[in-house]
């Protein structure tokens, strides 16, 4: 397929993920032809619905490709209390439906159901010590987001735009199968309170660049990943599964989440930073000063090299009057032993909850074992102690890439195993 055919495509099956209805996933079926989707074994997925990594692709450095389409449905119960045996079931059987109809993959459909503090407190009981599930809260002095307080959320994925449309439908009642599979829709037991898309890899950014956030030049690489046109997500720079997996209790195999949205406003970004400026306050000023960054970043391999960095945070603010996104979060993002403590799933939007206008984006899934690791990482990145080095680094100017990123939404979340997925109980047997 020629370039501009390939990004045709493109163009064509991201906007039939974000318009989600049966037209769209008619041009989907149309994109991909006669290929086959392979389906599930429901025997053969692990134990914990947070298991991607083995189950997806891997460039040539052994970093994760995550999968290209993704679909957020946020769900309400439509009761008060807590759910029955009966709506468990329910729940269980569209979730074992979507087992049996895709392989657990890229090529099929990985999805994860995740729970709310709000939900648990539906029931009496508490969830057991050492979860730690809190209310979502604000951050940092200078935001003020809307937290997702539902249920719920519905994490699905794949690399074909047609797969996550069909088992969206059908979740939403809107068809009566997937992959030849028939599923019950979810709605029978929760109403679907908000539904988000993103996409996420080499090309598509780029085709979707034409979007309030970024600038009519289109200045996004054809080779990126993500908006602000360098890779992420260095197998070195993140934790491992096993890392922030729950590793006793009722809960175990499970993990926290956090899912933010992120508004992206790309003008001054790509209109008044220079490229190696771009590099210093995304990665740090020393990458820039050795030129260790070509291009989008693959040349880094499997590691952003930004732990050499950590500790000259405010030597930088003082020599080049600015500070990189990364080294700042670094600094409490690694341990006593000097393991990652976070793993970050984040993929590009050009969604605007509400309107019809495309805004971008970043959808920001993080697992980590305790809520308070991201909240920690978070604050670092602030990098509110930098202001206080030199006045040329203010809040949010000079200050890693605070200026050009907005939060709009957070919500926390408990992702049980897989075998608590359905419902759970604070304190399941």
């Amino acid at each position: 397929m020629s370039p501009e055919g390939d990004r045709s495509r493109r163009a064509v099956l991201k906007a039939a993920v974000a318009m989600g209805g049966a037209s769209a996933l008619s041009a989907c079926l149309d994109r991909a032809g006669d290929d086959p989707v392979p389906t599930g074994d429901p025997e053969a997925k692990p134990s914990s619905q947070h298991a991607w990594r083995e189950y997806v692709r891997h460039d040539e450095h052994g970093n994760t490709q995550l999968p290209a389409h993704q679909i957020l449905l946020y769900l309400d119960l439509p009761f008060d209390g807590p759910p029955n045996a009966d709506d468990r079931a329910a729940l269980a059987a569209s979730l074992d439906a979507l087992d049996r109809a895709y392989a657990w993959s890229h090529e099929g459909l990985l999805h994860s159901m995740a729970y709310s503090p709000a939900y648990f407190d539906r029931f009496d009981e508490s969830l057991p010590e050492g979860i730690d599930l809190p209310e979502p809260t604000a951050l940092s002095p200078f935001e003020s987001p809307t937290f997702d307080r539902q249920d719920a959320v519905l994490h699905l994925a794949s690399d074909r735009a047609d797969v996550v449309l069909a088992a969206d439908r059908a979740l939403r009642g809107e068809r009566a199968s997937a992959n030849g599979v028939s599923v019950p829709p979810l709605t029978e037991v929760a109403t679907v309170a908000s539904r988000r898309t993103g996409f996420v890899g080499a090309g598509l950014p780029a085709e979707h660049q034409d979007a309030a956030g970024i600038p009519d030049s289109k200045p996004v690489p054809e080779a990126s990943p993500l908006f602000m046109g360098f890779e992420a997500g260095f197998r070195g720079n993140q934790a491992t599964e096993s890392y922030v997996t729950i590793d006793s209790g009722p809960f175990a195999g499970g993990t926290t989440e956090v899912i933010a949205n992120l508004r992206q406003r790309l003008a001054d970004w790509y209109g008044e930073q220079s490229y190696e400026e771009r590099v210093m306050e995304l990665f740090s000023p020393g990458h820039a000063a050795e030129g260790l960054v070509e291009g989008v970043g693959s040349n880094l391999g499997s590691s952003s090299g930004i732990d050499r960095f950590v500790d000259d945070v405010a030597d930088h603010a003082r020599e080049y009057g600015r500070v990189g996104h990364a080294q700042k979060a670094a600094r409490a993002n690694r341990d006593d032993e000097g393991n990652v403590r976070l793993l970050r799933r984040h993929f590009e939007s050009t969604d605007d909850i509400g309107s019809e206008q495309a805004v971008a984006s970043l959808h920001f899934p993080s697992l980590q074992r305790r809520i308070s690791a991201f909240e920690e990482v978070r604050r670092a990145m602030n990098g509110t102690d930098v202001t206080e080095v030199t006045p040329a680094v203010r809040q949010r100017v000079n200050n890693g890439i605070l200026e050009y990123i907005f939060v709009r939404r957070r919500g926390y979340f408990l992702l049980p195993p897989r075998r608590h997925r359905a419902l759970p109980t604070p304190r399941p047997a």
